[in-house]
């Protein structure tokens, strides 16, 4: 009878995995034999996405761990002692929706699933970390660095070039940086930037003449033939808005309609808002965002109203019987 838990030794072989993809040499042969070693056990796809959120916590947070951790005896390097604090680390709880893959790409297309987040080195020394349900597309010369963001959300960490600008498209918006940090998301009207460093220009080319600065802190949305420049203080802060780089979902005075449609953009089970009359009603949370059943289950709480989960494909959030809002 198989066991009900992985073994150590595909432990060490999810991080053995991690840090050659981390290594900036991975190649179509390994991807084939990834492939395989996780075709051969289910449990492992979850096993090496819980490695790689370990091996993607911040380089104090892993000294620390790794001061506790012994290095085994023949460990000559710093890269055993890593493994071994990964290998403690699996038991902790990890968003397991963030992939990735090293030394990616100087042409290249690039789309997400629903509920997963990739981060992905670039061969400038940028960094994308690519939103669920994405679309990109990447060209990477001498003279120049674009993006082409086809559909959803990405945060790009841009190594500075003065050189080569580097340019993010959406349509016929434009979002430019030199060395900085921001996202850029394409929505239903229009395009959002938000800046977490630096400095960022944003026009459209159906008026190129009218360019907005936005820097850190600041989001514009730029929408057919009009350009909206957000400063600090606002709206809330740039970085609550992207905690889906953590695998979270921050609500702050956000609408029932609005938190909803959050859960549905990283989730395959919807979130339905039954009762119209529900929608505005404001929710304050921090949540994972592969959890929406947690979510439905805090709503109960907090505000009057049913949640029915007969349908394995949907949540319903309905109006309580036994209860009435108080306006």
């Amino acid at each position: 009878m198989a066991s009900d838990r992985t073994t150590p030794t595909d432990r060490d072989m999810a991080a053995e995995w991690v840090a050659r993809m981390d290594s900036g040499s991975w190649t179509e042969a390994d991807e084939a034999a990834l492939q395989t070693w996780l075709a051969a056990d289910p449990r492992r796809q979850g096993l090496l996405l819980q490695t790689q959120a370990a091996w993607m916590l911040p380089d104090a947070l892993r000294e620390q761990e790794a001061a506790e951790v012994p290095a085994p005896a023949n460990d000559t390097g710093g890269k055993w002692m890593r493994r071994g604090v990964l290998g403690g680390m699996i038991a902790a709880s990890a968003a397991a929706i963030i992939t990735v893959r090293g030394g990616l790409s100087r042409d290249a297309d690039f789309v997400t699933r629903v509920g997963e987040i990739r981060r992905v080195p670039l061969d400038d020394g940028s960094i994308m970390t690519i939103n669920s349900g994405s679309e990109l597309k990447v060209s990477l010369s001498r003279r120049a660095r674009e993006i082409q963001l086809l559909q959803g959300e990405a945060w790009f960490d841009v190594a500075k070039d003065a050189e080569r600008p580097f340019i993010v498209a959406s349509g016929p918006v434009r979002a430019k940086a030199v060395g900085t940090a921001f996202s850029v998301r394409k929505r239903d009207d229009g395009v959002e930037v938000l800046v977490t460093e630096g400095v960022v220009e944003t026009w459209s080319d159906q008026d190129s003449s009218r360019r907005l600065t936005v820097t850190a802190g600041e989001r514009a949305v730029i929408k057919e033939w009009a350009l909206v420049h957000y400063r600090e203080g606002d709206t809330p802060p740039v970085d609550r808005a992207l905690a889906w780089r953590n695998g979270m979902i921050d609500l702050n005075g956000t609408t029932l309609r609005e938190a909803a449609d959050e859960f549905n953009r990283y989730n395959q089970r919807q979130i339905v808002i039954a009762d119209p009359g529900l929608a505005s009603e404001q929710f304050d949370g921090l949540f994972k965002l592969d959890d929406p059943e947690g979510f439905a289950e805090t709503l109960k709480v907090t505000l009057p109203v049913a949640i029915n989960t007969s349908d394995p494909h949907t949540i319903r959030v309905e109006r309580s019987n036994e209860s009435i809002l108080v306006k």
